[in-house]
């Protein structure tokens, strides 16, 4: 096999704080994005897309302070093909040490349509902002969006323009998951082949996953040429979501014999960043979700285990340490000590200091007395429960009891504390989570809708730990909440006060909207 130093070098550039982000209800608070940024930087992605600094004065301050603090990855801002929204990107990204201007027009004859440009006028729009944006930064990105629907050779005169204009990095979005991989494959080498200067830049591809085909669009597209692919953690994005950084890493490590290229990606930290994306944002990783699903590496079927205890290569194509994942989940209980606690946290990746520690040994304590084993799934949904709020608790579960039997309606008794004074309020229902989310409305009145509410059980049996995932959407505004509890109404409540609090917060620091 060839050295891998020798392979080309295939740079992983990560949108999961830009394009992750626009999922509906995946907004991060501030703190969160610099710690994901951070985790980042750390595995080896090579350009962190922070944001979009004109949207909102929250993403401007997030880029800049993920721009501050970057120790390694090259951080980029995204800007629309318009003057301002250049400056500002530049205004954000110019503290990182490696800065990058990423600017973008729809050129397919539909996203023409939008602003109403000829196709010479747009073609002088983007000779004009790739020129300003090289002239603020010697590290330009240009997308022309929604490529693989515009007319090849349009795409190739403005990606021309482009590259004249100073563009370093031409990244080409199949922007509503429209390709196939032969299809994706063929367009990266007509335009390599067909394009002026093409050799002078670094050819990227951006895939999202309508039709399920994101990952093997970019894989596609790298064997044709390109050698930078855009991907979010766990595929995260808007609609069906983005390529998965996970899986096109894992794939040209596993597969490196027929696809020999080499990322600066260290996998070993794959699982921890896939488990606080999860935390954060409020998605959970569906169970067989290639690379880093529960399932992924489980064995049910009794052929299956008979070959994993014989030779764990007859089924399995990667080892669980390669991503991250511990062979064993150690179980823990009620006489665990602080030293076992923090050192099992180590292993499962989470770095705490003593007065996170401190709280985390409580809770895990009063979930110890209350469930006889605890195991990793259980440790790391403490953790989430316990940044799931982003240090921000206007209103907090104090007491909840509900009243059940067999005839309707339920009744919850519920103190809340808010703004630092306790409340209390009665309230029935269709069932204790109903009249639990009724109380906690008498007590917070709000206008905002319930559009999900998901539980799911951390472990098995009947004392496991429940995470309840709640989506409220309000006037524009979506915010997610996530708790979990043995008790399910409890992580109930906890999640829907949880997502209250965040559109609090997003009410507070929202900006105006965009102009046009």
């Amino acid at each position: 096999m060839t050295d891998p130093q020798s392979q080309d070098h295939v740079r992983i550039f990560d949108t999961t704080l830009r394009d992750g982000e626009q999922s509906p209800g995946a907004t991060m608070t501030h703190e969160e994005k610099l710690e994901i940024a951070g985790l980042l930087d750390q595995m080896g992605v090579d350009i962190i897309e922070a944001g979009f600094p004109i949207a909102s004065e929250g993403d401007f301050n997030a880029v800049t302070g993920i721009a501050r603090q970057t120790e390694n990855a090259v951080i980029c801002g995204l800007a629309r093909a318009r003057p301002e929204d250049i400056d500002r990107c530049w205004e954000a990204v110019q503290h990182a040490r490696h800065p990058r201007i990423h600017t973008f027009i729809g050129t397919s004859p539909l996203h023409r349509a939008i602003p109403g440009l000829s196709r010479d006028q747009m073609a002088a729009r983007i000779d004009e902002t790739v020129t300003r944006a090289r002239n603020l930064c010697d590290d330009v990105q240009w997308s022309p969006m929604d490529a693989t629907r515009t007319e090849f050779d349009y795409l190739c005169r403005v990606i021309g323009i482009a590259i004249s204009a100073g563009a370093t990095t031409i990244n080409i979005p199949d922007t509503v998951g429209y390709t196939a991989p032969r299809e994706s494959a063929d367009l990266i080498r007509r335009l390599i082949r067909d394009v002026p200067g093409a050799g002078r830049v670094t050819f990227a591809t951006h895939c999202h996953n309508d039709l399920g085909m994101a990952t093997a669009n970019a894989l596609a597209a790298v064997e044709a040429g390109v050698r930078q692919i855009e991907c979010t953690i766990n595929g995260l994005g808007e609609r069906a979501g983005n390529t998965a950084l996970e899986e096109v890493v894992m794939a040209m490590k596993v597969r490196n014999d027929i696809m020999p290229y080499r990322t600066g990606i260290d996998t070993t930290k794959i699982m921890n960043i896939s488990r606080r994306v999860a935390a954060v944002s409020g998605f959970t990783v569906q169970n067989n979700k290639a690379i880093v699903g529960r399932n992924a590496f489980a064995h049910e079927s009794g052929i299956h285990q008979d070959g994993m205890l014989k030779n764990a290569e007859t089924f399995e194509i990667m080892r669980p340490e390669d991503v991250g994942l511990s062979e064993t989940s150690l179980v823990m209980g009620k006489h665990s000590g602080r030293a076992a606690l923090k050192a099992r946290l180590g292993n499962l990746g989470y770095a705490l200091s003593d007065n996170e520690l401190q709280d985390l040994f409580y809770r895990f304590k009063a979930l110890a007395d209350r469930k006889k084993e605890v195991y990793d799934e259980d440790l790391i949904a403490l953790m989430r429960d316990s940044s799931a709020d982003g240090g921000h608790e206007r209103f907090q579960v104090k007491l909840l009891r509900v009243v059940c039997g067999t005839e309707a309606p339920q009744s919850a008794d519920l103190t809340m504390t808010i703004d630092g004074e306790d409340h209390q309020a009665t309230a029935q229902g269709d069932g204790p989570v109903d009249a639990t989310f009724r109380a906690i409305k008498a007590l917070c009145p709000h206008t905002a809708r319930l559009a999900l509410y998901q539980v799911h059980a951390v472990t098995e049996g009947t004392d496991a730990q429940a995470t309840v995932s709640v989506r409220m959407e309000d006037d524009g505004y979506i915010a997610t909440g996530q708790s979990s509890d043995t008790d399910t109404v409890v992580a109930s409540a906890r999640a829907y006060v949880n997502a209250l609090n965040r559109l609090a917060v997003r009410r507070q620091k929202a900006a105006p909207g965009l102009a046009g």
